[in-house]
């Protein structure tokens, strides 16, 4: 296990579901929450290969902070199917100060654990990660 520069540790299990993700392409999402009695951060959500970003969305929570990788599937200009790998920070106006703050020094770290993100989004409203957004920087 990993050892985070804030004193957050990192699951193993968070690695090998972005590894599946990545390789076999087993999940759509994978949301992450910092597990503050373990000191850790686990893997809270698994999201199929057939749910939309709709359901991606849905399952993250209104008023507490997660991360996020989302594999995004779009074609391009030329008519090529391609894959983006994004990694989106979830932060809501709402959510605790403590929170924001835990997330937001354990981020660096989480993200050097999982090799092969493409794109960072760092978001504290749904707008600022919607659908549109997600296309625009696949791009």
């Amino acid at each position: 296990m990993a050892n985070a520069a804030s004193g957050m540790a990192v699951n193993d299990d968070c690695k090998l579901k972005f590894l599946d993700l990545k390789a076999k392409r087993t999940y759509r999402f994978i949301v992450f929450k910092i597990d503050e009695k373990l000191k850790q951060v686990i893997v809270e959500t698994l999201g199929e290969p057939n749910l939309t970003y709709d359901d991606f969305a849905a399952s993250l929570p209104t008023n507490e902070c997660r991360y996020a990788i989302y594999d995004f599937d779009f074609v391009t200009e030329e008519n090529c199917q391609k894959s983006k790998i994004f990694f989106i920070a979830w932060s809501p106006d709402t959510s605790r100060v403590r929170s924001k703050m835990l997330y937001a020094s354990s981020k660096d770290r989480f993200k050097r654990e999982l090799d092969g993100i493409q794109v960072e989004l760092q978001a504290t409203d749904p707008t600022e990660m919607g659908l549109d957004v997600i296309r625009g920087r696949a791009n």
